[in-house]
């Protein structure tokens, strides 16, 4: 085997080692082409001829992390073009949305494993330590946190899909505020690009 093979099937063990890793470069790389605009200003026309409706994608897009790249990037082109208000709470909906999905399915197609999962003994002892008064607000906070960062939304649903004291109201009260806030920001910057 000569050193050119050698090198290339280590190069592709370390990629199928790590497809996630890969797929999650892929999007960067998408976000950074769509951003750029001069190589690729037919996609870029694209992006802002689907104006709110594409707003409404992007916000969905937002809510997951091997999107949330790519649909900043749409949201960065479609903030000069579209009124930021407007824009902000439609992307707002579709990160709602978004995060609906991943709340449903958590709720309903994980429930027997939560249940199983709570009466593990490290959540037990979790359960048990920390007054109850302090949890109802602690894990709402923290989820909120996460949801409304740069950090992958599907974290943050699944702690509050999780959490049985959360109400699907509340949740998607929490949601469309936190990431119209975090939407708002991206547009924000987007107008001073």
């Amino acid at each position: 085997m000569n050193s050119y093979t050698y090198k290339f099937r280590s190069i592709e063990r370390h990629i199928l080692a790590y497809p996630k890793f890969l797929l999650l470069f892929i999007t960067f790389v998408v976000a950074y082409l769509l951003f750029t605009g001069r190589a690729y200003y037919p996609l870029n026309n694209f992006v802002i001829s689907i104006g709110y409706l594409g707003m409404f994608i992007a916000g969905a897009m937002f809510a997951y992390g091997f999107t949330a790249a790519p649909a900043t990037a749409m949201m960065l082109i479609m903030a000069k073009e579209l009124n930021i208000v407007t824009a902000g709470l439609i992307g707002g909906l579709g990160a709602l949305a978004g995060d609906l999905i991943i709340f449903s399915f958590i709720r309903l197609s994980f429930a027997d494993e939560i249940k199983k999962l709570s009466h593990e003994k490290i959540f037990k002892k979790f359960n048990g330590n920390i007054p109850i008064h302090i949890k109802k607000y602690v894990i709402p906070v923290f989820a909120g946190f996460i949801i409304a960062s740069p950090l992958p939304d599907e974290i943050g649903v699944t702690l509050l899909a999780a959490y049985k004291h959360v109400s699907v109201e509340f949740f998607m009260l929490i949601s469309y505020v936190l990431n119209t806030i975090g939407i708002f920001f991206v547009l924000y910057v987007g107008t001073l690009l």
